[in-house]
């Protein structure tokens, strides 16, 4: 049996969170081999107040099987002290911000169905992640040098970035569950064609991932030796596999966030490559795709308005106080989220294979070294071991490269504060097809939405680009 890991310290910036810190929560209750202390750090500390309240409550819960002492501090020098482990999970900026942004670019004709990681709103986000991260990473070098750093913000190849070319020896690596979508569809391709006595978990299905966040690609899948590729060749071969969607039935599914790969299967039939990421977040990295509603819906994807996003970010006290009174149900279960095992494997409690966000140095053998891509990597004691992925098809190289490059000088404008690399990045983002003066245009009105999280000479210099 495993021994207990006792009196650890997770520092977590950004534990007001809505999502990711109750998921952290509800995972750590559940594991019996953990125990130790959570500081909460937020810029709006009402809402790591209320994550406290939370945790308090949690922790009086019959069910649980470890004790942790949740603190809300006011600084991000306490949190991080002497941290064993350090979580990100921010809003880079207000949604409100974000909402503003993804409406100025519609009225461009660029539909972006989550707009957070690339394209005309994701890019411009990325440069305000990026100058956060500069802080946090000056922070980590000298408060708890030896943390390793889990980060969940997106965009996530520029934060998870921006820290290790700042601070190479930082040990950091981002988390994403993208893939764990793709896992998820080839475990009803196993139940719909395979005769097998029991549903295999996600877990049992082995991909080789490579690319970066949000474009992650497949070119091996397996399930106890029957290569998943030829069943979903298979699949696609049947009639009606393959069609295009109406506005009514998109949105009669009632889902923000579900797609119909219809994306991701076009893509493998034409690149022999199977996508692994979302079809939402991947025709933000294509040209084409988002061009007007019609055109997603077609493909079969529905953009999830900002102002659900708002309200479920203003109602989410409200619903946990329900909780805690209470109110409304709740169900003491694992998130599904791979956090915990992560820290337990580092901890040397267990070895464990999953894709995850790191510095390049030779998984991907034809994209640059240190820029952070996503492959498969083995996590054990005080070590993540990268595996190789191998070489990008040509095919693809270019479409990854790409956004690889414009991903660097978004981040080459932060450390520097200079604007220029920013929107040469923009302008060659595949997604924005407009001429350079258009381009310029709306460049310079987002960076003016975003004149409060921006430094000065940013917004006083766009015109002289």
């Amino acid at each position: 049996m495993d021994a207990m890991v006792k009196d650890l310290k997770i520092a977590y910036i950004g534990g007001g969170s809505r999502g990711w810190a109750r998921k952290l929560m509800v995972d750590l209750a559940l594991c019996p081999d953990l125990q130790g202390t959570v500081s909460l750090f937020d810029i709006d500390q009402n809402a790591a107040i209320i994550n406290q309240q939370f945790s308090t409550w949690l922790q009086s819960q019959p069910a649980i099987f470890s004790h942790w002492n949740y603190q809300v501090v006011s600084n991000l020098t306490t949190a991080l002290n002497q941290a064993d482990f350090v979580v990100i999970s921010i809003q880079p900026g207000p949604l409100e911000i974000m909402a503003e942004e993804i409406a100025l670019a519609e009225k461009y004709g660029l539909y972006y169905p989550v707009g957070d990681t690339t394209g005309a709103p994701g890019l411009i986000r990325g440069l305000r992640t990026a100058l956060i991260y500069k802080e946090f990473a000056y922070a980590i070098q000298k408060y708890c040098p030896k943390a390793w750093v889990i980060n969940y913000t997106n965009p996530m190849s520029i934060s998870t970035r921006t820290l290790t070319r700042l601070i190479p020896e930082l040990k950091v690596f981002g988390c994403c569950h993208e893939v764990f979508s793709t896992q998820k569809m080839f475990v009803k391709l196993v139940q719909q064609y395979l005769n097998v006595s029991s549903l295999p978990q996600r877990t049992d299905i082995h991909l080789n991932v490579f690319g970066i966040n949000h474009f992650t690609w497949v070119d091996k899948a397996s399930f106890q030796g029957t290569d998943l590729l030829q069943l979903l060749n298979h699949h696609l071969s049947q009639p009606e596999t393959l069609h295009f969607y109406t506005q009514q039935e998109v949105e009669s599914w009632n889902d923000w966030f579900y797609c119909a790969d219809r994306v991701k299967f076009e893509l493998y039939q034409h690149y022999g490559t199977l996508a692994a990421a979302g079809d939402r977040h991947l025709v933000e990295f294509l040209p084409g795709f988002i061009q007007s509603p019609q055109k997603l819906f077609q493909w079969g994807i529905i953009r999830t308005p900002v102002s659900w996003r708002i309200d479920r970010w203003n109602n989410a006290p409200k619903e946990t106080t329900a909780i805690m009174e209470g109110k409304t149900p709740f169900s003491l279960t694992s998130s599904g989220e791979e956090g915990v095992s992560l820290i337990k494997a580092l901890l040397g409690l267990g070895n464990l294979i999953t894709n995850v966000n790191l510095p390049n140095q030779g998984q991907i053998t034809n994209l640059p070294a240190d820029v952070v891509v996503e492959t498969n990597a083995i996590f054990q004691s005080n070590e993540i071991i990268p595996l190789q992925a191998g070489k990008i098809p040509l095919n693809l190289e270019a479409l990854i490269l790409q956004h690889v490059n414009n991903q660097e000088m978004i981040i080459e404008s932060a450390i520097t504060h200079n604007i220029r690399p920013a929107f040469q990045a923009f302008c060659n983002d595949p997604s924005i097809p407009l001429p350079l003066d258009t381009c310029l245009e709306l460049f310079n009105q987002l960076t003016q939405i975003n004149h409060d999280f921006l430094p000065k000479e940013f917004i006083s210099s766009t015109s002289r680009i």
